[in-house]
């Protein structure tokens, strides 16, 4: 079996992925459509055009309008639905994925709406090809904290269907610290929390991330190679960082995948795995993103391997669960 078909074959688990990124431009029109909502689009082709993005922020401008069309709980739905038939298509047999609610409860969509879509499209896939599932509730950073306990309250009446926290959206000048009372209450109320951070912020995010929000993992952290304190503490800790080498391309992290640092990161015994966090917008799903680095980075067939099994050891799964899977990874 050569290294493309390893990839394709072998079970994967991917932790960064965020639902509201895998809404496809043909499937933004036909909701747009279906929904009447109007967007700044007037083809596919116009949509494509738009995906150049110049950084995060421009990223999220174009993102936080695709967002609109998702109106009723059947939405949601289809569009997890359409994600989870992805993730049988590339043997993606567990997924922990991202929603952001506070995009669509300002648009007046109710958080039972939001949830309940995303929910019972994992649960089909569940009982249908096998696919596990957590999911994370990620509050928008750009946002004040204050608002955001209201929005918490409803997840706790969720709980059995929402796994833990996060913190997404613009990085730069919106700190971890700015959310420490709101995690805070996220781990009396018994939820996994994680954050991003080390994306475009510098490595004072990530440690911020540890020591005032409790994050079990880092989402991106790829800026914590600018501190040696904080990689040997990575190193230490086996905090898992989740890695999105097409994203970063995009959003212009590194120049090109070739300057990726990921390969540092695992010479290092840095706990990093691959993702496809935004895939609608950033060129490729998981299978994409592991092809094309490794192409770019001259990955072995071992450290391949070794991504594909971080992805297990680093997801909520049990033990059991994550040693069944490892041991299917040939």
């Amino acid at each position: 079996m050569n290294l493309f078909e390893f990839i394709k074959k072998s079970p994967k688990a991917e932790l960064h992925l965020h639902i509201e990124g895998t809404l496809e431009p043909d499937q933004m029109f036909v909701l747009a459509k279906k929904n009447n909502i109007q967007i700044p689009f007037k083809s596919i082709d116009d949509v494509k055009r738009a995906y150049n993005f110049d950084n995060l922020d421009s990223f999220l401008k174009i993102y936080y309008e695709g967002t609109k069309v998702l109106i009723k709980e059947q939405d949601f739905f289809d569009l997890t639905w359409a994600y989870a038939l992805k993730c049988k298509e590339e043997n993606i047999v567990h997924t922990e994925i991202f929603f952001d609610p506070q995009t669509h409860i300002e648009r007046g969509v109710k958080f039972d709406i939001i949830i309940n879509g995303i929910y019972n499209a994992l649960l089909k896939a569940e009982k249908q090809f096998g696919l596990s599932f957590k999911i994370i509730m990620c509050f928008l950073r750009h946002l004040d904290e204050s608002p955001c306990f209201k929005i918490l309250n409803q997840a706790i009446l969720h709980k059995e269907k929402i796994y833990g926290v996060g913190l997404d959206s613009s990085e730069m000048g919106n700190p971890p610290s700015k959310f420490k009372r709101l995690f805070k209450k996220a781990l009396e109320n018994n939820f996994i929390t994680v954050a991003h951070a080390g994306e475009e912020g510098p490595p004072k995010y990530i440690w911020e991330a540890l020591k005032l929000l409790n994050v079990k993992r880092i989402d991106h952290g790829v800026q914590c190679i600018k501190d040696k304190k904080l990689v040997e503490e990575l190193i230490k800790s086996q905090i898992p960082l989740t890695i999105c080498p097409l994203s970063n391309i995009k959003l212009k992290i590194f120049k090109t995948l070739k300057d990726h640092n990921l390969k540092k990161m695992l010479d290092k015994n840095l706990m990093v795995m691959v993702n496809s966090d935004d895939p609608a917008y950033f060129g490729g799903y998981l299978n994409q993103n592991l092809i094309e680095i490794q192409q770019a980075l001259n990955l072995s067939r071992s450290e391949i391997k070794k991504l594909i099994i971080n992805s297990f050891t680093s997801s909520f799964l049990t033990e059991i669960q994550k040693k069944y899977w490892i041991n299917k990874i040939k």
